[in-house]
Order: structure tokens, then C-alpha cells, then sequence
């Protein structure tokens, strides 16, 4: 079993990584020649402000008493720049959303994997392209810029990581920071001759990274006071910036300036998906070369989310995608356009002669089609000349005729027919792009497909063969076996030699070969598949098929919970119905009606608000409380419990347990005053939840085996650190759901009896320590799919139950303010990640106390679940997208990357489940002399 399970680990790990190979790859190639107008630019330099984390509406809307946000930017753009909305893409991570401005592409999803820091993929971007950059602001940020540029002309200056502090007093300071940087900079030029000329040379960029914004969405929401004085400061920043470079450059009215931002912020203070208050960000620009506001009545959003209270704006708003930035800023300070740039340029941004438009929009429609070209080309020679399908409508005569029109209309000075004859081009480029980039996505979305219904079907065989009694022992013919293993092995060897002969990648190898030995070990089974056909039809098909329909119907209502939280509530409520259905009630009154109350009470977390909502300590203080409550009680019962099974190590480890608690109510109320009185996080209240969150995973170890004195030692731990994670009423949430476990361990007991499986077991007395003996397994029943489901069901509901939603970005950052409160992706992910799996452990340990006191193999059970699981994530797999709102495909990755992972943890929570129910730490005792 131990191979199967680590063969089942690499089988979905490799399911849950193709679909970033088959959706979303790297889209960038190399090989480009640069692509530069011939005309003389507008501006001489360019002044990029960047407020990270802004959102479009916290800037354009008016304040409650009808006075703007921001003032200096809301009077640019009324009477001297244009402005608009840009939309960026998922993941709406700072990384990504700089690169589409600044190079002008859309990253690939995986590169959040990467990590924020460094390059994974080199580019070009319009830094690069400059004569000069020089940059201040996050060291998260900069780095890249330079790292990537070739030459020494690009200038980064940044503060330290320690400085972004979602606990401190203000992180306002990190913009004061900038802008105080960039006025002492220029204030020193004019005693530094070198720098000096460099600031009087054309194509210089300047780049201000304004980070305090994001930090204070993050550590007080979007909607606080803090995020808006910051908008408001980051204004007069702004104007007083400008003011100090027009006059350092004699007003020449050479500088064009632009305001942006990389992505917004949900309304909780997470971003990372694709939600509107994620993806729209402002732009204003204005300066050399630059439009003038152009007045009109009524402004149409198609949007609904922007039809806020912007309608005041009687200036005409620009809808437009992020990456077209990078070309607008190219166009400007007459620098080539980025290579690997797929933005179109926004000509109704410039103010200039139509000749210098239709020039700018052919150079970038040549700049696009020369990408196209390189693709072409790189499909072509990994293809199989007869098995290669061009992109029809750019056919090399459709290119050259595109080109020669074009230059034919300038020519001739129609420049409206050249402009329109290019965005045609570079319409059918960039379709073409994503044609030869998504080119092999059908063939191996087949593979995996294949791999997936052929794991399902081996695993089912499996559980079907070794735990149940439905099929006689075949013996197989070795003869048979020996010609079916050389000619899966020849097809095996056929697949291998086409990828060799297309130069695939590597992982083309694994994704394509791994359903041939999947289907062998299914093949190989043969005679099961005939022996089991021939039981089924004297089995009682009605039964048989209404069994196979109320399977189907149960896992779609988990599909269905990922759409909408509340068919949970709904499953519970039948959950809840289930005594009575079966009878069960008959010989267990008051154990069913605990389950009853209990469903009842864990199906109105379903309803609860989801992550975004104002924190309430209060709630997670009146769980720490009744935690104490109830382990005091039972405290009081094991000390009046005069028994064998009593010592007094084991009261002192629960003592301990108790005091964990205490200490964590305590620690969750103090910093939650600290933090609100802008002290920041106390260093005590970090050490003392350090210390909790260590100690929690091993006190469970040092408590007795016994069944339920286990599962409660392993509940108090992790509620020490659950609380810690807490912001509200999910504090509760694991109270109530362990509750419920231990009634349906107790349930599952009746159930046992009342099919006449086996005796019912004294609970009590139960110990995990001995209850591997071999012998003492029985088959499978139906019943036991039934007690797999519900594992599955509790733990999809232990997921959405907290607050959830099926989104990467369902957490909030507020939840870690007790571990640390300076930005640190990788730490905060893990502590998140943490809080998500503690009741899916509870969960865990209740279900291979289940297994082992219903006398299955705990193999047999999980077999079962992997199934269920798996049927569950073929579905999402089919509905996964790249195209449609930016919603819809970053739900669709979340849904999917969600269910895998979600079967993978529930592998990895199987072993942990059964170490922390069977495994003891003994102490070391200290040696006691007796008097008797």
C-alpha cells in the first residue's frame, strides 16, 4: 500500500500541475528585432508614478461631503490630462501587474510560484529600452528592472524589507520615503555635473513606486480612514513632484506623466483573483504629448461595477487593458517598443499629428507581427510537416499584402485607413499568437483526461477486488500477461518516439506516458471486469442503479458547493434526517438527536458572511472561553474518574493543554488592542504564539491512546492555534464541528449494529495503540461508501464552513497579526494555509477513529474517498478556462487547483491522522520510592 499511495501522490501531483502546462504557459519568445517609430517623439522624458494597490473607485469617487479624494490629480484630469480605467489580469499580484505595464505582457500564472523577487523568465521592457531609469520605492519591485536590463542604465533606490509593516504606525511613510528621495536627488544633480547632463538627455524615465497604499489596504481594509489619508498624501506628493521637475527643467514642456497602479484590493484587503475590485485600476496622463480632457454628457460603462458615483466626471473615460500602457510610454519618449509587448497602442491618449499616430500603430502592429513571425516559426519546427495546420487568415501573402497597403495609405496621407488596417493586423497577431501558443492544449488535455479516468477506474477495481467479496480469486495466465506487458510497452515506446521526433518538452513525456502504464494496471485486471459483469446482473439491479444515482447526486452537490455555499447547508440539513430515514433513531434517542442539533448548528456556517467581513474578537474571545469551559469540565470528570487508565502525567499534559488556551484568548484580545492603538504587534504576544503553535503539534503525542481522551488532547491543541488564526465567528467553527465528530463516531456504531456488521464496541475503553490487529477486518458493505462520502462532504465543509470562498485570494491578512505583521509572502501563505488545514485535521483523526472501530482497513475507506474525490476534480478539470471575465477564469483555476488539492491533503492528512492517534511519546519519568 505504501507504493500506492506514493504512486496516487506523483499520479495527481502531475494532474494538478498540467493544467498550468496546458492553460497557462509561458507566452513569451525571443528572436525579435526592435521596433521604433521614425517620426520625432513629444516628450523628452517620461514620469511613471505607480500607487500599488490602488483601486480605480477609491480614486475617482467624491468623498461623502462631495469633495474629491484626491484633488491635485482630480483637477489634471478636468482641465489638462486624459484618464481611464485599465484592466489588468489574474493573478492581480504586484510582480505581474508591473511587468504588463512596464514590459507590456501578461506573465503566465506560474510565475507567482516563482516567487516576486527575481526574473524566472528574462524580457525586455521599456526600462531596458531607455537611455536612463532611475527608480525608487519596494525592494520587491525594483530589482527585476535592473536585473533584466542589459547595459548599466538603470538606477534603483530602495528602502529596507523590514519597512513594510502591516502593524506599524503608518505606512504612509514608505511614499514620504519616495517622494522625500527623489526631491534630495534632483536638489543634488545640480551640484553633480555627470548626473546633471544624464537628466538632460531624451529618453530618461523616471519610476516612483508607491507601496503605503497597498500596505494599508491590507492592514485596514480599502473602505478605512488610513487607506484614504494615504491616497490623499500620496496627491500632494504627487503635485508637489511635478511642479519641482517642470521647474528643474525650465518649464520646456518636454515631460509626460502618468499616474497607475498595478492591481486594487477585494474590499477584505486581499488581491490575487479576479473580482472587479481587483482588477480596475486608475490611470490619469497628462503633459507633452498628451490629449486634453474631452468633454461629453454621459459616459457608458459597460461594467456594472463602475457605474459608481463617477458620473460627475463630464470628461471622456478610456477603457483599456493594462499592457497597453508599455506601448503608450514607448510612443511618448520615442523609445522602441518593448519586444515581447502585446499591447495596442491607445492613440486617443496622444495629441499629435495623424501622420505620427498611423507611423506609431504601424510601428507596433510590425513590433507584434514580428512575435507572430518568431512563434510561426518555433511551432513549425517541432511539428511533423503533415501534421502542421497554419494560422489561415496571416498566411506569409496575407502579411506582405497587410504591410504594403499600409504603407501605400500613409503614403498617400489616408491615415484614417492605414490606423484602422493596423488594428486589424495586430488583432489577427495577437489571435494568432494565442492560435500556435495554445496549439498541442487539446492533445494533452486528452492525455490527462485519459491518465484521470484511468486512475478512477484501477482504483475502483482495487477496492473491488481486495475489500469486497463481490468477485471469486481469479488467477491469471502468465502467458497472457507477458503479450500484454510488450504491447502496452510497444505503444508505450510509439508515443515516446513521435515527442522525440518533435523535440517536446520534457513534461509533454510524462503527460503523455502516463496513462499507458494506468491503463496497463487497468487492462491487466481483466478478468475481474468480466467476473464483476457477470455478478452484476444477478445482483438486484434496481437496487444497484438507485445506489449508482444517489452517488451522483451526492457529489454533484459538492461540485455544486464550490458555485454556491449554501448547497452545503442543504446537505447537512438531509445529513441531519438521517436517523429518522434509516431507523436509527429507534435504538439511539439521544445519540441521534445530538447529531440532529449538531448538523443543524454546523449548517448555519455555510450561511455566515464569507472572508471580507469586519473582524470581531469578541467572538473568537467567547470561544476561547467555552473551550476553557468545556476542558475544565472534562478535567474535573478525569480527576473524579478513579481508575487504572488515570496517571498524573497525563493531568498535567491536559493542564498544560488549558493553560494554551487561556493564554491564546488572552494574546488574540491584546494584540487586537495593540494593533488598533497603532503600538504594533507586542514582541511577547509573538513569542508566546510561536511557542503555542510549536507545542501544539506535540502535546497531542504525550496524551493516553484511549479514543476519545486522544481526539479531545489533539482538539485542544489546535484550538490554541486556530484561535490564534481567528478574526471572528470561525473561532467557533471547530468547536462545533469536532462536536459533531464525536457523535458520529458514536453514530457510526449504531449503524454497525443495525446492519448486523458486528458487535457494538465500549468507545470508552477503546485504545488507538492496539487497534491494528489484521484479523479482526471485514469486507466492505454499501454502508461504508455512505461513511466515505460523508468524510468527503465534512471535509469540503470544513473548507467553506470558515468563511471560505473558492478563490486563492478567500484569506485575509488580518488572521497572521498575531504571528508577524511585516509583509512576507511565503511565511504568511504557510501560516494561512495552516488555519485552512487545522479542521481538516480534525476531520481526519474522527474519520480514522471511525475506521478503526468499525473494523475496515483504513486503506479500504480511503480508497473509497480517493474515488469520490477524483470523479469530483474531472469535473473541474473540464471546466476550467482561459477566455471570458477575468472572474470566471480565476475561479475556474481556484475551483480546480482547490479540488487537488484538497485530495492530495487528504492523502497526506490520512498518515498524519493516524500518527497523531496511535503514536506516544513517553516522558522520561523521574524514579518514585513507594512506602507500602
Amino acid at each position: 500500500i505504501p507504493v500506492f499511495i506514493l504512486a496516487g501522490l506523483l499520479v495527481h501531483c502531475v494532474f494538478l500541475v498540467s493544467i498550468f502546462d496546458i492553460y497557462f504557459s509561458s507566452p513569451l519568445v525571443h528572436g525579435m528585432t526592435p521596433q521604433q517609430t521614425p517620426l520625432p517623439p513629444p516628450a523628452k522624458r517620461l514620469v511613471l508614478f505607480v500607487a500599488d494597490g490602488l483601486r480605480a473607485d477609491s480614486l475617482y469617487e467624491l468623498n461623502s461631503n462631495g469633495t474629491p479624494q484626491a484633488p491635485y490629480l482630480r483637477s489634471v484630469l478636468e482641465n489638462n490630462g486624459s484618464w481611464g480605467i485599465s484592466h489588468t489580469r489574474v493573478p492581480t499580484e504586484s510582480r505581474p501587474g508591473h511587468v504588463a505595464l512596464i514590459a507590456g505582457f501578461y506573465e503566465d500564472v506560474s510565475a507567482v510560484a516563482k516567487g516576486w523577487k527575481e526574473n524566472p523568465v528574462e524580457f525586455d521592457s521599456v526600462f531596458n529600452e531607455s537611455k536612463y531609469t532611475w527608480g525608487w520605492g519596494s525592494p520587491d519591485i525594483l530589482p527585476m528592472f535592473a536585473k533584466g536590463a542589459t547595459g548599466d542604465h538603470v538606477y534603483t533606490f530602495c528602502y529596507t524589507a523590514e519597512s513594510e509593516d502591516f502593524g506599524a504606525q503608518d505606512a504612509s511613510e514608505l511614499d514620504m520615503w519616495v517622494f522625500d528621495h527623489v526631491k534630495s536627488f534632483f536638489n543634488s544633480s545640480r551640484s553633480n555635473q555627470t548626473l546633471f547632463s544624464a537628466l538632460h538627455e531624451d529618453k530618461v524615465v523616471l519610476f516612483l513606486h508607491l507601496l503605503g497604499i497597498d500596505t494599508n489596504g491590507h492592514a485596514h481594509r480599502p473602505n478605512s480612514r488610513e487607506y484614504k489619508e494615504n491616497i490623499k498624501k500620496v496627491d500632494e506628493g504627487i503635485k508637489e513632484i511635478a511642479s519641482m521637475i517642470e521647474n528643474f527643467y525650465g518649464n520646456d514642456g518636454k515631460t509626460a506623466f502618468i499616474l497607475t497602479s498595478d492591481h486594487g484590493m477585494t474590499d477584505w484587503g486581499s488581491h490575487g483573483a479576479g473580482h472587479p475590485s481587483e482588477t480596475l485600476t486608475p490611470l490619469i496622463v497628462w503633459g507633452a504629448g498628451v490629449n486634453y480632457p474631452q468633454k461629453v454628457t454621459s459616459q457608458f460603462f459597460e461594467d456594472s461595477f463602475l457605474k459608481g458615483s463617477w458620473n460627475c466626471l463630464k470628461m471622456g473615460m478610456l477603457l483599456f487593458a493594462q499592457a497597453d500602457i508599455a506601448p503608450l510610454m514607448a510612443s511618448l519618449i520615442g523609445v522602441p517598443f518593448p519586444l515581447n509587448s502585446v499591447g495596442t497602442l491607445p492613440l486617443e491618449y496622444l495629441n499629435n499629428s495623424a501622420h505620427f499616430k498611423a507611423e506609431s500603430i504601424f510601428t507596433n502592429a510590425v513590433q507584434i507581427l514580428e512575435q507572430f513571425k518568431v512563434k510561426m516559426s518555433q511551432k513549425k519546427e517541432t511539428t511533423l510537416s503533415f501534421l502542421f495546420t497554419p494560422f489561415k487568415p496571416l498566411s506569409d501573402s496575407e502579411q506582405i499584402n497587410f504591410l504594403k497597403k499600409t504603407r501605400l495609405y500613409i503614403q498617400r496621407e489616408k491615415y484614417d485607413e492605414a490606423v484602422s488596417l493596423c488594428k486589424t493586423l495586430i488583432n489577427l497577431a495577437l489571435e494568432g499568437l494565442s492560435y500556435y501558443h495554445t496549439y498541442d492544449r487539446l492533445f494533452l488535455g486528452l492525455s490527462i483526461a485519459m491518465g484521470f479516468v484511468g486512475w478512477t477506474t484501477y482504483v475502483i477495481l482495487v477496492i473491488i477486488k481486495m475489500h469486497t467479496n463481490l468477485t471469486k480469486t481469479v488467477q491469471t495466465n502468465n502467458q497472457e500477461s507477458t503479450v500484454l506487458f510488450y504491447s502496452f510497452a510497444f505503444v508505450g515506446m510509439i508515443i515516446a518516439f513521435f515527442l522525440v521526433i518533435q523535440t517536446c518538452p520534457w513534461t509533454y513525456y510524462v503527460y503523455c506516458l502516463l496513462p499507458v502504464p494506468v491503463w496497463y494496471a487497468v487492462v491487466r485486471e481483466l478478468p475481474v471486469i468480466q467476473d464483476l459483469a457477470t455478478n452484476f446482473l444477478s445482483l438486484r439491479i434496481g437496487q444497484s442503479i438507485g445506489f449508482l444515482l444517489v452517488c451522483t447526486l451526492g457529489i454533484e452537490i459538492l461540485v455544486f458547493s464550490f458555485f454556491y455555499r449554501s448547497a452545503l447547508t442543504i446537505g447537512l440539513l438531509v445529513f441531519a434526517g438521517w436517523p429518522v430515514i434509516t431507523q436509527l433513531w429507534v435504538q439511539a434517542k439521544t445519540t441521534a438527536l445530538m447529531w440532529t442539533l449538531l448538523c443543524v448548528l454546523l449548517a448555519i456556517f455555510p450561511l455566515m458572511p464569507v472572508v471580507g467581513r469586519e473582524p470581531n474578537i469578541s467572538l473568537v474571545i467567547a470561544a476561547g472561553l467555552l473551550t476553557l469551559l468545556i476542558s475544565c469540565f472534562s478535567l474535573a470528570s478525569l480527576c473524579k474518574s478513579e481508575n487504572k487508565y488515570r496517571n498524573n502525567e497525563d493531568l498535567k499534559i491536559h493542564f498544560y493543554q488549558v493553560l494554551s488556551i487561556a493564554l491564546s484568548t488572552y494574546v488574540v484580545s491584546s494584540t487586537h488592542d495593540s494593533l488598533k492603538n497603532k503600538q504594533g504587534l507586542p514582541v511577547l504576544n509573538q513569542i508566546i504564539s510561536w511557542m503555542t503553535l510549536v507545542s501544539s503539534s506535540v502535546l497531542p503525542l504525550l496524551s493516553p491512546t484511549f479514543l476519545f481522551r486522544r481526539l479531545f488532547s489533539i482538539l485542544l491543541s489546535l484550538m490554541s492555534t486556530y484561535l490564534l488564526l481567528s478574526t471572528g465567528y470561525e473561532a467557533l467553527f471547530p468547536l462545533v464541528l469536532s462536536g459533531l465528530m464525536f457523535v458520529w463516531i458514536n453514530m457510526e456504531q449504531e449503524a454497525l449494529q443495525h446492519y448486523g456488521l458486528s458487535l457494538k464496541q465500549k468507545l470508552s475503553v477503546f485504545n488507538f495503540a492496539y487497534a491494528t490487529d489484521i484479523t479482526q477486518f471485514r469486507q466492505l458493505h454499501l454502508d461504508d461508501v455512505r461513511r466515505s462520502f460523508f468524510f468527503v462532504f465534512f471535509i469540503v465543509t470544513a473548507f467553506f464552513g470558515t468563511g471560505n470562498i473558492a478563490s486563492v485570494n478567500s484569506f485575509d491578512p488580518a488572521s497572521v497579526y498575531c504571528f508577524l505583521t511585516v509583509f512576507s509572502p511565503f511565511m504568511m501563505g504557510g501560516l494561512l494555509l495552516l488555519k485552512v488545514v487545522i479542521p481538516f485535521v480534525l476531520v481526519s483523526c474522527a474519520f480514522e477513529a471511525i475506521q478503526v472501530t468499525t473494523q475496515l482497513s483504513s486503506k479500504s475507506l480511503f480508497l473509497i474517498v480517493l474515488v469520490i474525490s477524483d470523479i469530483m476534480a474531472l469535473h473541474f478539470f473540464f471546466l476550467v478556462k482561459d477566455y471570458g471575465s477575468w472572474l470566471d477564469i480565476g475561479t475556474s483555476i481556484s475551483h480546480y487547483v482547490l479540488v487537488m488539492s484538497l485530495t492530495i491533503f487528504m492523502m497526506l492528512m490520512n498518515g498524519l491522522a493516524q500518527l497523531l492517534t496511535t503514536k506516544r511519546l513517553e516522558l522520561p519519568r523521574r524514579t518514585k520510592h513507594h512506602s507500602t
